[in-house]
């Protein structure tokens, strides 16, 4: 068994695939340990996965020519230097890198000592770390088709093992059934009930928020229920807009900030609006979902990308942010939801593209590397 160095933080997007990864690597017998920094998540998310984290100092690649420019080329050396004497002190047989500021010393360290390095990128679009990551391997995994790095092998994401347990229930017809039911049945609805999950993430999306409390009392009258989970402190609006509803109608909509079971909201829908992280397209897509994607109007552009190869293959549509009101929320829910054939057509696609073993697919990669 081998000694493996995992790279990845800042964001949950870095972190959740890293920690998913281990557990498959740790089952099957391999020492695993990560590295990362002191301000990222992986700080809190890494030791409570129960895995030893390494910390190492963010060193974040200049965006201007400033005093930052000036410091780097030193402060990248320094944390070098202290990626190869993590490499030591675990004895690692490899690295593995899933982007994020600290993979970058984590790759060069890795070339310095001859170790075999594989990438893992989530994003349709590349971050600059695993750019170089790539150049410096032929073990590139990605998460969707066409990701632009050289000697790309399509993955999947390796997903939080609750969805990826709840993926595999929902592939087989008996077991799901079973899973639909009680997860309504958990809400006081029918197994029948055509349900729809709607989420911007932990923060919420205010576009999102804005359109389904103005698309709420449509939904309900056509026989709809959803479950809009707002983000914190942003359940206002949808308070107000499910206290407005006709009495008799108010069950067929739950309004929560967020929610402590993803699994169980995702058992429960048939259908789902939200924005196109890469974690969220692929956990959606493993679980063989329609969905309606909104991508965040600012930033590089990659949630429409995350979200392309979905809608390519008609597991997906996509409105613009700007474009989203409370009509066309209608329109594209009730089109996947009520319209049987679109709703079956819709589903067959997600499965046929979904990948719900991203982490054994990528496991498989990281021990052929050794």
């Amino acid at each position: 068994m081998a000694s493996l160095l995992l790279a990845g933080g800042g964001t949950a997007g870095h972190v959740n695939p890293l920690l998913a990864t281990a557990g498959t690597l740790l089952e099957r017998g391999h020492d695993v340990t990560a590295v990362g920094t002191a301000d990222g998540l992986e700080a809190d998310l890494v030791p409570r996965a129960g895995l030893d984290l390494i910390e190492i100092e963010k060193v974040p690649f200049p965006r201007r020519p400033d005093g930052a420019a000036v410091r780097f080329p030193a402060a990248l050396r320094g944390a070098v230097k202290a990626c190869e004497a993590a490499i030591d002190r675990v004895g690692a047989d490899a690295v593995v890198g899933f982007g994020g500021y600290v993979s970058t010393p984590v790759y060069l360290a890795a070339r310095r000592r001859r170790l075999p390095i594989v990438v893992h990128e989530a994003n349709a679009k590349p971050g600059i770390a695993n750019r170089l990551g790539a150049r410096l391997t032929d073990r590139v995994a990605v998460t969707f088709p066409g990701t632009p790095l050289p000697h790309a092998t399509v993955t999947g994401l390796p997903l939080r093992p609750e969805l990826e347990s709840l993926a595999r229930t929902l592939a087989d017809p008996e077991s799901r059934a079973v899973a639909v039911r009680e997860a309504r049945a958990a809400r006081g609805w029918a197994p029948d009930a055509h349900v729809l999950l709607v989420f911007g993430g932990s923060l919420g999306a205010a576009s999102l928020n804005t359109a389904m409390s103005g698309a709420i009392e449509t939904l309900v009258g056509h026989g709809v229920h959803v479950i809009h989970l707002t983000g914190r402190g942003k359940a206002e609006d949808a308070r107000r807009a499910l206290a407005a509803l006709p009495t008799d109608r108010r069950a067929q909509y739950e309004v929560a900030e967020y929610s402590h079971d993803m699994a169980g909201a995702f058992a429960a829908a048939d259908g789902v609006v939200c924005r196109s992280g890469a974690a969220t397209v692929c956990e959606i897509g493993a679980l063989g979902l329609p969905a309606l994607y909104v991508p965040l109007p600012h930033g590089n552009g990659e949630q429409a990308l995350n979200a392309s190869s979905a809608v390519e293959a008609g597991a997906a549509a996509l409105v613009r942010d700007a474009e989203l009101t409370p009509a066309v929320l209608v329109l594209q829910a009730e089109r996947m939801l009520l319209d049987p054939d679109v709703a079956g057509e819709m589903r067959d696609a997600a499965r046929d593209i979904g990948i719900a073993d991203g982490a054994a697919r990528l496991a498989d990669l990281i021990e052929g590397a050794l």
